[in-house]
């Protein structure tokens, strides 16, 4: 089997539907009876024939061996570039260059990792790494103060891949079907879990804006509401893995043995090591963002909402295009909706929890415009997603949604310094109620 189909077949594999929380997730079609799929025994199988070593080696071959990949030479060159102060852009573009393949390379290692764990412990493997490039970007930024950048990402985030990735994918599925049909009960439960995640944005929000309150009191709330989200995020986990996994039930992919070719040791060591050059690269971007917007006079509000969760999820939207195409919309909405969903669920309370344990004050408050572009954008994908049919016209409305947020966000103004600092610790002013 070539190279070019082991990875089609990965990445259906991947994103068959018990993965609708993230595209990095794993399937229960993969992960038969919660039983790892394939064996590293050298006595088994494929070992048996060809070696432990020529088979770790197809395996990389596999992860590494793609167009996108050419991108990894900007690792050193970012690195470089923080290590030798280049510059705010250089700095900035090479190591945004940088993270997005190894994003894709962090995927793949999380993935062969988890395909030799059980269902329920490859679950949790995946929810904790499938969004490792956000979640090391977000510590990054928190670390360095700027909680607006935090926000702004992580909203822009789960805007791309409702509203950009899923309208694409929808154009994809139109260029060769009238019309196609996906699994309505399986997106219905993710959506319900991003209305409460608006919800929960939203009401502090609007916390922040009744007379009187302090700051004080909007970080203890944020966090108070941070933890329930995470629990919801832990009962979403198992209401999708364990209680009811034949609600998100799609096709069944046969897979092939060479696709889990690597061992559990291999997995892990590359992920560590994918996860240690993100780390790296992560805090040479965020420590040239203020230089960017200053220099430039780029919006943070862009940066933020905008160019930031290309980083992490260019790969992902890709495959969730390709796979649209190719009518399996269920695997793209895997990628689409089902990644919204754990970064709503889990990576924004996270957010919340690694603010509390730096002692800076990220809250909940993610401001007026955000929010609401945030909620507007999830109604307008339930009321698309309701009725299970995906056509061109509607993938056309989701995209032109976005467009409209991406032109919106060049036009705000670039925030002071101390203002950046500050982000949702500054709430607005008492009198908007009076």
């Amino acid at each position: 089997m070539s190279s070019t189909n082991l990875v089609e077949k990965r990445q259906s594999c991947r994103h068959t539907t018990n993965n609708v929380f993230h595209p990095r997730g794993m399937s229960s079609m993969c992960q038969r009876d919660s039983k790892p799929i394939a064996s590293s025994d050298p006595s088994s199988g494929q070992a048996a024939q060809k070696g432990w070593f020529p088979i770790q080696v197809d395996g990389l071959k596999d992860i590494f061996v793609q167009p996108i990949n050419i991108l990894l030479v900007f690792v050193p060159l970012g690195i470089c570039a923080g290590e030798l102060e280049w510059g705010p852009m250089s700095t900035f573009s090479t190591n945004f260059m940088a993270i997005v393949p190894l994003a894709a390379v962090l995927g793949a290692a999380t993935e062969s990792l988890a395909a030799h764990t059980g269902q329920m412990l490859g679950g949790l493997l995946n929810a904790t790494f499938g969004n490792a490039v956000e979640m090391i970007v977000t510590i990054n930024a928190i670390r360095a103060g700027l909680v607006s950048v935090v926000q702004q990402s992580l909203i822009g985030s789960i805007l791309s891949n409702l509203l950009l990735v899923l309208g694409m994918a929808f154009m994809a599925s139109g260029l060769v079907n009238k019309a196609s049909s996906f699994n309505a009960t399986g997106a219905g439960t993710n959506v319900s879990c991003l209305v409460l995640s608006s919800l929960a944005l939203t009401l502090p929000t609007v916390f922040s804006y009744i007379p009187e309150t302090t700051p004080e009191a909007s970080v203890k709330l944020s966090r108070i509401v941070a933890l329930v989200m995470a629990m919801v995020y832990v009962a979403f986990l198992v209401f999708q893995l364990r209680t009811h996994a034949d609600l998100f039930a799609a096709e069944e992919e046969e897979i092939d043995e060479a696709e889990l070719a690597l061992s559990p040791g291999v997995s892990a060591t590359l992920l560590f090591a994918t996860t240690c050059a993100v780390a790296f690269c992560s805090e040479f971007l965020v420590s040239s963002i203020e230089g960017v917007s200053d220099q430039y006079g780029v919006p943070y509000s862009f940066i933020g909402l905008i160019l930031l969760p290309i980083v992490g999820n260019a790969a992902e939207h890709t495959t969730a295009v390709t796979v649209a195409y190719k009518d399996k919309m269920d695997l793209a909405l895997g990628v689409a909706v089902g990644s919204s969903t754990q970064i709503a669920l889990f990576v924004v309370p996270f957010s919340v929890i690694v603010g509390w344990c730096y002692g800076v004050d990220m809250t909940l408050n993610f401001h007026a415009f955000d929010t609401t572009v945030f909620l507007l954008s999830v109604f307008i994908a339930s009321g698309i997603l309701g009725d299970g049919q995906a056509n061109w016209f509607e993938g056309l409305m989701l995209c032109s949604t976005y467009a409209i947020v991406a032109i919106i966000t060049w036009y705000i103004p670039v925030e002071a310094p101390e203002a950046r600092q500050l982000g949702a610790f500054a709430g607005p002013p008492a009198s908007v109620f009076v």
